[in-house]
């Protein structure tokens, strides 16, 4: 139950990652990008294959973040003046054109080119060949304690800002609300950063590999977290807002709209670029079909259903999918289907969720409706 918690746990903290990058260029610019993809499979074979040619890993890393970003400059030259429709269509094939590149070109892995339909294996992946004595073990632990006495403290200011609001309100019966479903979703939240922290020191003690890979995920999400939290309220995030709502406002104010969302588009698109790395540390062996359109959908449902413009609600919505994606595996059990009927009715099931929600709460679980932007 350990170990496959702790892949969860992994699963979970790249696409949360990988949706974070998403919900800066679409919750908090109102960028519609439908090739978010193009950036983990640029950052995920950019990294193994440099890592391949003798390049640390973590350099290895920061070099695919770097060309993910890259690739956001070169789309945003070239797309960011369209509509928003056009940025839609264009964005969605160049995810693919980067994937069918990949799929049919030769690649420099290693010494050697090779084709890169036959995928890309034996890469070193970090803390793999780690053999820690009782000094490492117990700093890595002391790590992922500090990781969760943060997330905690942190889950319990949410909690109580709420609270505090609550009181100074006029309007009691919606903050009571508020106050409510934060409280719920926190204790929630708690009890599974609980149970990520048992899984955890039971493996970092007894040391797998895997919980070394997860404790290295958790700190670059919690980081990214972090940083994109102190943006987003700086007044360059209040200009993205702004741009989101009405960039004719900015624009009237003299600021370069057309700047701001390349860099947004850059940003976003290097935070991609560190989720491929990691998912490409996970699963060991990386593809083309590794990196479908779906990867890109998957992470707007993550977003919407957290909250668009929330990257807390984009935390939670990567939860909430991946409990529901492996918790819906065993419908066979239930209701008798072969895997292709199951696979369908997975994706039907998740679809209708979606709808519920759309009616019953537009703006997701944490978003705020004013801040809608698919109300534009």
């Amino acid at each position: 139950m350990a170990e496959y918690l702790i892949f969860l746990t992994i699963s979970t903290s790249i696409f949360a990652l990988f949706s974070l990058g998403l919900n800066l260029q679409w919750g908090f610019t109102g960028l519609v990008n439908f090739g978010h993809v193009a950036f983990m499979t640029l950052g995920a074979y950019t990294t193994v294959l440099l890592t391949l040619m003798g390049i640390p890993i973590i350099l290895s890393m920061l070099i695919g973040s770097v060309i993910a970003a890259i690739l956001g400059l070169i789309i945003g030259f070239s797309t960011l003046r369209l509509r928003e429709d056009y940025l839609a269509i264009v964005t969605i094939g160049v995810g693919e054109l980067i994937r069918l590149v990949v799929n049919n070109q030769d690649l420099p892995v290693g010494n050697q080119w090779r084709s890169g339909a036959f995928g890309v294996q034996s890469y070193p992946i970090p803390l793999a060949t780690l053999a820690p004595n009782i000094f490492i073990k117990l700093a890595m632990i002391a790590l992922l304690t500090l990781l969760a006495v943060i997330s905690l403290w942190q889950l319990w200011r949410w909690i109580r800002a709420s609270q505090v609001t609550h009181r100074n309100s006029n309007n009691k019966t919606v903050k009571k609300q508020e106050f409510i479903s934060r409280l719920i979703i926190g204790i929630f939240l708690a009890l599974l950063i609980a149970a990520i922290y048992i899984s955890g020191v039971i493996k970092l003690y007894d040391y797998d590999p895997k919980a070394g890979l997860m404790l290295l995920s958790l700190i670059v999400l919690a980081f990214v977290f972090w940083r994109l939290e102190i943006l987003v309220r700086s007044p360059w995030g209040r200009i993205l807002k702004a741009i989101r709502e009405d960039e004719e406002i900015p624009k009237a104010l003299g600021k370069n709209v057309f700047w701001y969302k390349v860099q947004s588009l850059m940003l976003g698109g290097a935070i991609a670029g560190i989720s491929g790395a990691f998912i490409a540390w996970q699963i060991a062996a990386i593809y083309p079909n590794n990196f479908e359109p779906q990867e890109t959908f998957n992470a707007w449902i993550m977003v919407i259903l957290g909250g668009s413009g929330n990257n807390l609600g984009t935390i939670l919505g990567a939860v909430i999918y991946f409990i529901y994606y492996e918790g819906s595996r065993n419908l066979d059990k239930i209701i008798p289907l072969n895997s292709d009927q199951l696979s369908a009715l997975r994706i039907m099931i998740i679809g209708l969720l979606l709808m519920v929600l759309m009616i019953w709460r537009p703006q997701g679980i944490l978003g705020k409706k004013e801040e809608l932007t698919l109300g534009k």
